[in-house]
C-alpha cells in the first residue's frame, strides 16, 4: 500500500499561497460579478419585489459600499498579515465599487427620474443625501478612469495624492446612507456599514498620526 507523501509546512504554505495567488483574481471576479447576476435572476424570476426600482437601486447601493469597504480593507489586511499579494486585487475590488455605483445612479437617474434634469437637480439642491451621494460617485469617476498602471505611471506621485479622494468618498457614501434610512427610521444595516468604514478609516489616521510622531521624534 501507498503510503501519502506528508509536505513539510512551509512547502504546504507555499503551495497554498501559490493556488491562491492563481486562482485569486478570477474567483475575485466571479465574486464582483455575482450580486448583478443575482439581479439578472430575480429579474426573470420575479424576485424584485413589488417596488423593484426601489429594490435595485438599494441593492446596487449596497453593494457599491460592500466593495468599498473590501477596498479600503485590502492596505490594512496587507499589513498587518504581510501577504502584499493582496494588492493585486485592489483596482479590480475598487472597480466594483464604481460599477455598482454607476448601476445605482444611472437607476435612480434614467428610471427613477426619467432623465428630467429639472427633476434631478432639483432633488441635488433640496435632498441633503442625494447631493452626498452624487458628490461620492463624481469622485469615484477620476479614480476609475485613472485606476490602470498606464495612467499610473503617468501620473506619478499626484496618482497617490488623486486616489485620496477615496477617503471624503466614504465620508460622503456614509452619511449619504445615514440621511436616507434616517427618514426611514431603520438604521440597522447602516451601523454595521458606518461601524466598518469608521474603523477602516481610524485605522489610516492612527497610523497617519504614529508616523508624524515618529518623524518629529527623529
Amino acid at each position: 500500500m501507498a503510503m501519502a507523501i506528508k509536505l513539510p509546512l512551509y512547502m504546504q504554505a507555499w503551495t497554498l499561497k501559490n493556488s491562491i495567488n492563481l486562482l485569486g483574481k478570477p474567483l475575485v471576479f466571479l465574486f464582483g460579478l455575482s450580486p448583478a447576476l443575482r439581479l439578472v435572476w430575480y429579474g426573470f424570476y420575479g424576485g424584485l419585489t413589488a417596488n423593484p426600482i426601489e429594490f435595485i437601486t438599494r441593492f446596487t447601493g449596497v453593494w457599491a459600499i460592500v466593495f468599498l469597504c473590501l477596498t479600503l480593507a485590502i492596505t490594512p489586511l496587507r499589513i498587518t498579515t504581510g501577504w502584499n499579494s493582496l494588492l493585486q486585487y485592489r483596482r479590480m475590488l475598487g472597480l466594483f465599487c464604481f460599477f455598482y455605483a454607476l448601476l445605482h445612479f444611472l437607476i435612480w437617474a434614467l428610471i427613477d427620474q426619467q432623465l428630467d434634469l429639472d427633476a434631478i437637480l432639483d432633488d441635488f439642491y433640496k435632498r441633503t443625501f442625494i447631493t452626498l451621494g452624487l458628490a461620492a460617485f463624481i469622485c469615484l469617476i477620476p479614480l476609475a478612469i485613472t485606476s490602470t498602471k498606464s495612467m499610473q505611471r503617468k501620473l506619478g506621485r499626484n496618482w497617490s495624492r488623486l486616489h485620496e479622494l477615496i477617503y471624503p468618498i466614504a465620508i460622503f457614501v456614509v452619511l449619504h446612507y445615514y440621511i436616507h434610512k434616517a427618514a426611514k427610521n431603520s438604521f440597522g444595516e447602516v451601523r454595521i456599514y458606518i461601524a466598518i468604514l469608521g474603523a477602516l478609516l481610524a485605522w489610516r489616521l492612527t497610523r497617519w498620526l504614529l508616523r508624524k510622531v515618529l518623524i518629529k521624534a527623529n
